[in-house]
């Protein structure tokens, strides 16, 4: 159970759940109005906190320096939405309706907190005579009210989350190419020759019949073109990645909480300053 004493470690802090998974972090406390004492907390989930839901916390505590509910993030993120009004208080119907989400027993969530058991039906009110209080939402220091009023703005947060973007991949695949390449070739051909009868050629002319019919065959040679191919590795290729960094712009809303003076004059008129 989260005491009042306990507020400012609770405000601002982290929020887990009952499995120990982050939830988000606490927004505002809301206080009892019969009795003072914690009732609920507001949770900014979300990327940046934008959305805000409430838990009980009456059966929560904080371990470290965070607060632990019994709840699952699921069910705490999927809450119902509540509109708070100006002064910063539950209405009774809004307060049934988270009871009733998270299964609380309104007939004996009285006895629980020692409120007595004739309440009318929503926490802080008087079962003798059926006066619904409302909760109120604390904002000062160990929870106790005084005569200053606290003016609260919201901060818009801007990070980063990082995505998958894209992929790239090689792919190998296979090309046919027209290759022309000139290679010198060699043929042989026939070329007559004549030589005239010498005294050094003459007995081999004269060797053999004198008139005869006969011939001499010669065989003649050419080179021709050879194509052959062999794969030989040329290059590695991978991909690898760069980060570049650019700058973008990004726009929101935040509200904040304006204070104004109000005097009423002897006339009866009021006087307001910003």
């Amino acid at each position: 159970m989260i005491t009042k004493e306990q507020i400012p470690q609770v405000l601002d802090h982290q929020v887990y759940d009952a499995e120990g998974k982050k939830i988000g972090e606490t927004g505002h406390v809301f206080l009892d109005d019969a009795t003072g004492e914690p009732e609920w907390a507001s949770v900014r989930t979300g990327m940046f906190g934008t959305s805000e839901t409430f838990v009980p916390i009456h059966d929560a505590a904080m371990v470290e320096d965070h607060l632990e509910v019994p709840y699952t993030k699921d069910q705490v993120k999927g809450a119902p939405h509540v509109d708070v009004d100006q002064g910063g208080h539950l209405s009774e119907q809004e307060e049934r309706r988270l009871y009733q989400y998270y299964g609380v027993d309104w007939g004996t969530q009285g006895q629980e907190t020692g409120r007595g058991t004739g309440r009318a039906g929503t926490t802080g009110t008087t079962g003798t005579t059926g006066t619904t209080g409302r909760t109120g939402r604390a904002k000062t220091a160990g929870g106790r009210g005084d005569d200053a009023m606290t003016r609260s703005e919201e901060e818009m947060r801007v990070g980063v989350e990082r995505q998958e973007a894209g992929r790239a991949r090689l792919r190998k695949y296979v090309v046919t190419e027209d290759v022309q390449k000139t290679v010198p070739v060699r043929r042989e051909e026939v070329r007559v020759e004549r030589e005239p009868i010498t005294e050094e050629n003459a007995d081999r002319a004269m060797n053999g019949p004198e008139i005869t019919e006969a011939e001499h065959e010669v065989t003649l040679h050419e080179e021709r073109p050879v194509v052959e191919t062999e794969v030989r590795p040329v290059e590695r290729v991978r991909l690898s990645t760069e980060e570049h960094t650019e700058e973008e712009t990004v726009g929101g809303q935040v509200r904040k909480e304006r204070i104004e003076e109000a005097t009423e004059g002897e006339e009866g008129k009021r006087r307001r300053h910003r």
